[in-house]
């Protein structure tokens, strides 16, 4: 059996761990760490296209790197690992992988205390030793703790493999096709189902669903595409297998005419399943994926849709994203016999882009190209909002430099027709919540979007000042990314989000959910709090180059499962309209 994609990534990783200990030049380290995301996420065997010689054809994948893959799958190890490990202790490398220490502070505390192992680290963080060491100090210490802590207790966490919904997506329609073109598929109808159909954030493994009039062919076919790794069990009910990437795989299979109570008990959450069923029996049913048995006259009844599942139960037809039992099967009801479910926004909606970057700071594209593609989309308006003076990540524009940016969006607007182009800015939010661009200047800007960048650690009474300060100030039209997450990586930083939104509706202040997949901030649940509050939302892509424009569709994705209506969202009006509401232009 080829070496397993997660175990050559492993040792990617650790190469790159042992290069940064030893104190390589930061680009070597980064290209093994993108090398070992790369390997990770292969949807095909790396090892067996190392030994064909077509490991280069991955993203980030070199002939030294390819080399080494080769080295490790032939002799178990790679030669320069084997070098480094000799000059580190073991549990040194282990200490660089716990949060917020890395490779420079591990050496410096080797160096200065002589730690060489977790134990070591927690002997010294509850002596209070660490804190002592320069640079350091007591808060440093606490977080060593906890990260010591959070260790011990999720020890399989990190090899915990979530996919962000867009490669979950991905991967999910690469086995469907693969399965429908199958020779066992002919005639078969396969489709994604699943949290990745409910468009969640984050997918642990992918669920598929298949009607077929040969299931026992088609379960055996699974193993046969190129990324699935192995299979576990195959039979007439369907398949369970594994991908290269490490990704579970259910397939689920039933008779055509039961496509539509198939898709349904496979789409909705296990709480939404768990209240459909219960809400049956009340009527005197039971609903599976089999179908839907009336007690009254012993038969079941199959569904060809989803919609005739939902009609057998006297509820009006439940969009995927909703069920997450909250709220959804009592508004169904309702709606029977009036409006209890709102008519989700959709991407047609959305009438305008109000966050994206270019290379003014740290985007990949002009503002022409920007533009250009924001009109292919369909958009009305586009806002080019590069980073400000203190963002401290990309090419930060000066002052200066943006009142250069301001005339060379007005002259982009002047010849590009079919499209408004306007002039803003990302502006940071400083510690105190205060923005890094004077009034004056901010005041010669058509859009501004106020973002936290930095200092994500404050305790919730600073942050909320800050975030609030920010929220009040009357050149602000939104705040970008609310909450600071980055999904699966980084949580949300501590803040009274009552509070926030109370401010944003007291002001008018637009509160954003940006679309970048690694973001969808606000959340879906915060953002149908926010609604709640009478805040009203608006929806970006936080593109940084042409084609992430097309995020887009992932901010829609979470405004759905918010249950947000065209209404709710900002972006979904005229220029003109949208113009006359800020803040800036009400009267009083």
């Amino acid at each position: 059996m080829d070496l397993r994609n997660g175990a050559i990534a492993d040792a990617l990783e650790e190469l790159g761990d042992l290069y940064e200990l030893d104190g390589a030049i930061v680009h070597r380290v980064l290209a093994y760490r993108t090398a070992a995301r790369t390997v990770r996420e292969a949807p095909m065997s790396v090892a067996a296209l190392a030994r064909e010689g077509r490991a280069i054809e991955l993203p980030g994948i070199g002939a030294t790197l390819q080399e080494k893959i080769q080295a490790l799958e032939q002799t178990g190890t790679i030669p320069a690992a084997q070098k480094l490990r000799a000059k580190f202790p073991p549990g040194l490398v282990e200490i660089t992988r716990l949060p917020g220490i890395g490779a420079k502070r591990a050496r410096l505390l080797h160096t200065e205390l002589g730690i060489d192992s977790p134990q070591a680290l927690r002997e010294a963080a509850l002596a209070q030793r660490v804190r002592e060491v320069k640079g350091l100090g007591p808060k440093f210490e606490a977080g060593v703790l906890e990260a010591l802590e959070r260790a011990q207790t999720h020890p399989d966490e990190r090899g915990q493999r979530r996919l962000l919904l867009p490669q979950a997506l991905q991967l999910g329609q690469a086995l469907a096709r693969g399965l429908d073109e199958a020779k066992a598929g002919a005639g078969a109808t396969v489709m994604v189902a699943g949290s990745a159909r409910r468009m969640a954030d984050s997918v642990k493994d992918i669920d598929l669903i298949a009607v077929t009039t040969r299931p026992v062919a088609l379960a055996s076919s699974l193993g046969e595409l190129e990324e699935i790794e192995s299979v576990a069990s195959v039979s007439a009910a369907g398949a369970r297998a594994r991908t290269h990437s490490g990704v579970g795989v259910d397939l689920r299979i039933g008779r055509p005419k039961q496509l539509g109570n198939l898709l349904q008990h496979f789409t909705g959450s296990g709480r939404h399943n768990a209240a459909l069923r219960e809400l049956a029996v009340r009527r005197g049913l039971h609903v599976s994926e089999h179908g839907v048995l009336d007690d009254a006259h012993g038969r079941t009844q199959t569904c060809e849709t989803e919609r005739e599942v939902y009609e057998l139960l006297g509820l009006a037809y439940i969009e995927p994203e909703l069920r997450e039992d909250r709220g959804e099967l009592q508004a169904a009801a309702a709606a029977t016999g009036g409006d209890g479910l709102p008519k989700l926004i959709e991407q047609r909606d959305i009438r305008g882009e109000l966050h994206c970057h270019t290379v003014a700071s740290d985007g990949k594209s002009t503002i022409a190209e920007m533009a250009g593609a924001a009109r292919e989309l369909g958009y009305e308006y586009v806002a080019i909002t590069d980073h400000s003076a203190t963002h401290g990540f990309g090419n930060d524009v000066s002052p200066d430099e943006l009142r250069r940016q301001i005339e060379r969006v007005r002259r982009v607007d002047a010849v590009l027709d079919g499209i408004r182009v306007l002039a803003g800015s990302e502006v940071n939010i400083l510690r105190d919540g205060s923005l890094d661009y004077e009034d004056s200047l901010l005041a010669e800007l058509d859009w501004v979007v106020a973002s936290a960048h930095t200092a994500f650690g404050m305790g919730e009474q600073a942050m909320t000042e800050r975030m609030v300060r920010a929220i009040e100030h009357p050149l602000v039209d939104a705040i970008g990314h609310p909450t600071g997450r980055l999904i699966e990586r980084r949580e949300s930083y501590a803040i009274d989000l009552p509070a926030m939104f109370e401010a944003a509706a007291r002001t008018g202040t637009l509160l954003e959910i940006n679309a970048n997949p690694d973001r969808r901030d606000l959340s879906d649940v915060h953002a149908r709090s926010a609604v709640r509050a009478c805040v009203t939302i608006v929806i970006d892509s936080d593109a940084h180059r042409m084609h992430t424009l097309a995020n887009m569709r992932w901010g829609i994705a979470t405004a759905r499962r918010a249950w947000l209506t065209k209404g709710d969202v900002a972006n979904t009006r005229p220029w003109e309209e949208l113009e006359r509401a800020r803040k800036r232009n009400r009267s009083g």
